[in-house]
């Protein structure tokens, strides 16, 4: 990768997103950022910056040009609750940026293209237990997708490795195992369940509860933002294309995850379990080797310290701000 690349991050309005312009600025890159929206709590260090809809082919394609290198991280997406509420729109929206990015940066030559997956493209049935093993990239066929986001997923990436294929661009793929931290949403209802459990925990006071959807018993790992933005920086230098892993390998559960956060906090918190709530699988794990072993990326932030700048950027964010709770679960 050159030291000055012109470079594109589409979502750079969006939390990995607009952490990643800052990692792209602070190597010397020079970096266009697109997205519906400006970068919500901080302002953007991009050298430039469109609000565009990528669902138009005519902004992506004057989105990639003069482009050396794309990360395209634009998505319709939020936590389990509105994922799973917006399978139509979800998927709808996300292919069509999806396609036509792929097709504008074909038709710019930009030279590299990273596209952002997620674990949702593994079998459902692989993830049906707590006690769940690791998912290894090439465990993502027999496909059972998640309903929506994940199948719009799986199919991206294909699309992703036919470009590459067909017309030489080389596509990196990245699944995305739930990344948190400062600067991302924490309410509104697109929230990912640490940004709201970090949310809830700062409004309750020393022994109130809290509501936690399902019985808490289901289990994630989740992976800090400064260590993802450091992991797709690596994958996009390396020669690697076929999908791969970014995530945390520490399984918890939700309820461990609250506990960790209570911790934090200084603060003795009840848990009520909403059982009708969306919960998604009930088990997800990132098996991390090959990521490892090709360009040698561990996570560098524990989940509690990570879980520690988190809590106190959001309690600072809500005093601040004057936010009101509003209670969309996780």
């Amino acid at each position: 990768m050159s030291v000055r690349s012109h470079i594109l991050v589409a979502g750079a309005g969006g939390f990995i997103g607009h952490h990643l312009v800052n990692l792209l600025k602070d190597k010397g890159h020079w970096v266009r950022g697109v997205d519906l929206h400006h970068p919500e709590f901080s302002n953007t260090k991009a050298d430039e910056f469109e609000v565009i809809d990528l669902r138009n082919f005519d902004n992506c394609m004057a989105a990639c040009q003069g482009i050396d290198e794309v990360y395209q991280l634009a998505a319709d997406m939020g936590g389990i609750g509105f994922i799973t509420a917006h399978h139509a729109s979800v998927f709808r929206n996300n292919a069509l940026i999806n396609l036509q990015m792929l097709e504008a940066a074909k038709r710019a030559r930009v030279d590299k293209y990273l596209y952002t997956s997620s674990a949702c493209v593994y079998p459902q049935c692989l993830q049906a237990s707590p006690e769940v093993t690791a998912l290894k990239e090439s465990d993502a066929y027999p496909a059972d997708a998640e309903a929506g986001y994940g199948w719009e997923k799986l199919m991206s990436e294909l699309a992703s490795q036919y470009y590459r294929e067909d017309y030489g661009l080389k596509t990196h793929i990245v699944r995305f195992h739930n990344i948190f931290g400062p600067l991302g949403t924490y309410d509104g209802g697109r929230e990912k369940a640490p940004a709201a459990l970090c949310r809830k925990i700062a409004l309750l006071n020393n022994n109130d509860t809290v509501e936690i959807w399902g019985d808490g018993e289901q289990t994630r790992s989740f992976c800090y933002i400064d260590d993802c933005v450091e992991g797709l920086y690596r994958i996009m230098g390396s020669g690697y294309y076929d999908p791969i892993n970014l995530g945390q390998d520490r399984l918890v559960t939700i309820n461990e995850l609250v506990d960790m956060i209570a911790t934090v906090a200084a603060k003795k918190i009840l848990k009520k379990h909403n059982l009708d709530a969306p919960q998604g699988v009930r088990g997800r794990n990132s098996d991390n080797g090959k990521i490892f072993q090709l360009l040698n990326w561990t996570p560098q932030i524990s989940l509690e310290q990570g879980l520690e700048i988190t809590y106190r950027w959001i309690k600072e964010d809500l005093a601040k701000e004057s936010r009101q709770d509003v209670d969309h679960g996780l």
